[in-house]
């Protein structure tokens, strides 16, 4: 049985990509992404999430070789620079993924929910991984051509738990699964706003809710806030989300987000933890939308 989760966990977005909708080329070098990743780290990621493949909408598929050439090379550097954080594939790609768990990546999070390949659960449950199935209407081209439910959390819990089923029967252990509603692949401003709002019922599911609404356009249509300015708005709807009961979340902005999470858990659970001794001293960075303090993640396995 895996350990009890603690009050969060955050997943930092490694986009090793030309055409990402927020940082795409900006971590294409894999040196750049090494270092960009154990930054990230440093600020309270415990799991490093490397894709090689832009999701955003309307992106197009791109081969399993240049995949391959995009993400090898980030893992084996993470590995190699002695990371204390999980390292998690963002792929859909059953080969991508087995070459990843050689390379010392422990996740897989398949934006298909294993519909893409759906070998890649058996590989999981082989390889004794943790995973993230999610919820997307469609794919990456079409889904958000017009997308419509009777009632978008009810559709996309009983899809969720339907792919949560089929994993669990080609072997993979049910305290391995987390599930995301899949905030802004396939979904209007409207379906993000009530799956935010209905968390709860997802969490009912039994399983880890992961939140990836960082950076987002529903974001940005609200707020009117450029991309690189949206860190306010994801701290909202991470903050409403944890209250409703998520518990893991991914982020671009990892410094900001721990801050704010760490305040809203010590509030909601009635008790905290102080910074843990092995910590970085605290240095300034400075991004485009705040100044925050990087620390050392604290990162359970």
């Amino acid at each position: 049985m895996a350990a009890e989760l603690p009050d969060f966990l955050l997943m930092g977005v490694v986009n090793v990509t030309p055409d990402s909708f927020s940082d795409g080329g900006r971590f294409l070098d894999p040196e750049a992404a090494i270092a960009h990743a154990l930054e990230l780290e440093s600020e309270g990621a415990a799991i490093l999430d490397i894709g090689g493949e832009s999701t955003r909408p309307g992106a197009l598929g791109v081969s399993e070789a240049e995949e391959l050439k995009r993400v090898t090379p980030v893992i084996e550097g993470l590995v190699g620079a002695g990371t204390r954080a999980r390292i998690s594939i963002d792929t859909s790609k059953r080969r991508v993924a087995a070459v990843a768990l050689d390379a010392g990546a422990s996740y897989v999070n398949d934006v298909t929910a294993f519909r893409h390949d759906p070998e890649m659960a058996a590989l999981v449950a082989e390889r004794g991984a943790d995973c993230c199935v999610m919820h997307m209407l469609g794919d990456p081209r079409t889904m958000q051509d017009n997308p419509r439910y009777d009632d978008v959390v009810s559709e996309v819990k009983a899809f969720l738990e339907q792919r949560m089923a089929f994993a669990i029967g080609q072997g993979v252990a049910e305290e391995r699964i987390m599930l995301d509603p899949g905030i802004g692949f396939g979904k209007t401003i409207e379906h993000n706003l009530e799956l935010l709002r209905r968390v709860g019922e997802l969490v009912a599911l039994g399983r880890p809710v992961v939140i990836g609404t960082s950076r987002k356009s529903f974001l940005g249509r609200i707020t009117g806030s450029a991309v690189g300015d949206r860190v306010f708005g994801t701290i909202a709807t991470n903050v409403l989300a944890y209250e409703r009961g998520a518990r893991v979340f991914r982020v671009h902005d990892v410094g900001p987000v721990h801050d704010a999470l760490a305040v809203t858990a010590a509030t909601v659970r009635g008790r905290w933890l102080p910074p843990s001794p092995t910590m970085n001293p605290p240095t300034s960075t400075t991004s485009s939308t705040t100044t925050s303090t990087t620390r050392a993640a604290q990162s359970p396995r």
